[in-house]
């Protein structure tokens, strides 16, 4: 019995595409981080945290629901507990449901109405305008349907802060750009590698309406201009040298890796670029973090102001 019970709850935790949330909620904990100069409130924090993620969970059940059909014809997607009969349609939309009622409660009660408008924004334009209109409508789904999905650090912003401070619309939405221009490049690397795929189940991404070749061009022109807009945090003060060291490395990295895509030494490399591009954007986020919050404690002035004053 209890081994069952284990099995179902995983088979639920699948319909939430937790590696995926996994990203988005890592994203939103940074926007919260960086929102303010030190610790974030803690209940709007955790709360805030709550909230996005089953919004994010309830977006990524509503999306396996309603590409069932796509999700069977592609070998990476067909083991999916909608299309393997393990959890009926109904039963996947209630559970979506649920968890969408109770992370607007959440956001509404204990968070602020701000928040839970954009996530309420957020989870439709994923579950909703993505995927059942832009992703079977044009093979620029991915570069117009990633404004949902670069949402979070702006959702985790407003959960801490209201927005209410005189840059953090510009901060924000700044972090928000920076997961929208790393979209492209990170989806097309994987639609390269698995265009078979959505050529079976008639999906146009971009490798299968345009080609191979002209997808590895779009992947180094986005990853160029990727590297360009990681510059602007620093350029706007927003964040130091610190930051702008780690960006440069991890965007010549990327660089490289795009040029090598153009002519790739195995079939398998257009995988290790998607793999590196996941890498990319938690280390950039994750040196915008330590640059923000971390270096200033420990500079030496710093330290020694902590000392004189006791702390």
């Amino acid at each position: 019995m209890d081994g069952n019970w284990r099995q179902v709850a995983r088979q639920y935790f699948d319909l939430t595409k937790p590696r995926v949330v996994a990203l988005i909620v890592f994203t939103a904990a940074i926007g919260m981080f960086l929102a303010v100069p030190g610790l974030p409130p803690l209940r709007e924090s955790v709360l805030g945290f709550l909230g996005i993620w089953l919004a994010a969970s309830s977006a990524a059940a509503i999306n396996q629901l309603l590409d069932a059909r796509i999700d069977a014809k592609m070998t990476r997607t067909s083991w999916r507990p909608i299309v393997a009969g393990q959890i009926t349609p109904a039963r996947a939309l209630l559970f979506a449901l649920v968890l969408a009622v109770v992370s607007m409660a959440v956001l509404l009660v204990w968070v602020n109405l701000l928040t839970a408008l954009l996530t309420f924004a957020s989870l439709i334009g994923y579950a909703v305008i993505y995927t059942v209109f832009l992703k079977r409508a044009t093979p620029q789904n991915i570069v117009i349907g990633g404004i949902a999905g670069a949402a979070p650090p702006l959702l985790g912003w407003s959960a801490v802060t209201g927005m209410t401070g005189d840059y953090d619309w510009a901060h924000a939405l700044l972090l928000v750009l920076i997961i929208f221009v790393w979209t492209p490049p990170h989806f097309w690397a994987l639609a390269i590698f698995r265009r078979e795929d959505y050529r079976r189940a008639m999906v146009p991404m971009l490798p299968v309406t345009h080609g191979v070749e002209y997808t590895r061009w779009q992947i180094l022109f986005y990853t160029v201009l990727l590297v360009l807009v990681t510059m602007l945090p620093w350029i706007i003060e927003m964040s130091g040298n610190f930051y702008l060291g780690g960006a440069l490395i991890l965007g010549a990295m990327f660089i490289w890796h795009a040029w090598k895509l153009m002519d790739p030494p195995d079939e398998l490399y257009a995988m290790k670029v998607f793999n590196y591009s996941i890498v990319y954007l938690m280390a950039l986020f994750a040196f915008l973090l330590v640059d923000h919050w971390l270096l200033p404690y420990l500079q030496p002035s710093a330290a020694f102001e902590l000392q004189r004053l006791g702390g």
